[in-house]
C-alpha cells in the first residue's frame, strides 16, 4: 500500500475512497489506476487488500456505473460490504439515471445539451474505465442493495466531503443519486 504512512496513525479506522482523486485527512484512495495519490491500486470488486470489518466509512462517487449488472455491482456491494465494520456506513453516489431520462427528453435542451447528458449518462470514454456499463435508479441501486446484505439505505442531498460529481448540477437538476447505507451492526 503506497502512501499509506503519510494518512495517519495505524490504528485509526479506515476511511476508503473508492475511485477519489482529492486527497482528505485520513480517507485511503482505491482506484483502478496507478495515479498519483492512490494508495491502493485496485478494483472494488476484489478489496482483498483490506480485512473483514476494518473499514469505518467508504465514499464511492460515480463508481458502480462502471461495472456490469451481471456479477460485477453485486460483487462489488458484498465486498464492501464484507470490509466494513459492524454499523460502519457507505456513501453511495451514482448518475440517477430518472433524473436523466428527464433531462434528455427535456424539450428545452438543444442539442449540445442533450449531448452533455448523454454524456453523465454512458460516460465520457476518455480511458478504457471510463466507459457506463449500467444504468440506476433508487430502486434499481436498491435492490442491488438489499441482496448485498447491507441494513438500510437513505438518499441525501450531499454529503458534504468532497467536491465532485456528486454535487454536480445540471440545467438547475441535481444528476446524483446519493445514498447513506449502513452496514448492521453486532447483535
Amino acid at each position: 500500500m503506497a502512501g499509506a504512512g503519510r494518512l495517519g496513525a495505524i490504528n485509526e479506522p479506515i476511511r476508503l475512497h473508492i475511485g477519489g482523486r482529492q486527497r482528505k485527512r485520513r480517507w485511503r484512495i482505491l482506484d483502478v489506476r496507478a495515479e498519483p495519490g492512490v494508495d491502493v491500486v485496485g478494483s472494488c470488486t476484489d478489496l482483498s487488500a483490506f480485512a473483514d470489518g476494518t473499514v469505518a466509512e467508504i465514499y464511492a462517487s460515480h463508481v458502480l456505473e462502471h461495472l456490469s449488472h451481471n456479477q460485477e455491482i453485486q460483487r462489488a456491494l458484498i465486498e464492501m460490504n464484507r470490509v466494513l465494520m459492524p454499523g460502519g456506513k457507505l456513501m453511495l453516489s451514482v448518475p440517477d439515471l430518472d433524473v436523466l431520462c428527464r433531462l434528455f427528453l427535456d424539450p428545452a435542451l438543444d442539442i449540445k445539451q442533450r449531448f452533455r447528458v448523454m454524456r453523465l449518462m454512458f460516460g465520457d470514454h476518455d480511458h478504457e474505465h471510463d466507459v457506463h456499463k449500467v444504468g440506476l435508479s433508487t430502486e434499481l441501486i436498491g435492490h442491488f442493495i438489499k441482496h448485498a446484505g447491507f441494513a438500510g439505505m437513505r438518499r441525501v442531498r450531499s454529503f458534504g466531503l468532497f467536491r465532485d460529481t456528486s454535487e454536480l448540477v445540471l440545467y438547475g437538476k441535481p444528476i446524483s443519486l446519493n445514498l447513506i447505507v449502513w452496514k448492521a451492526s453486532k447483535g
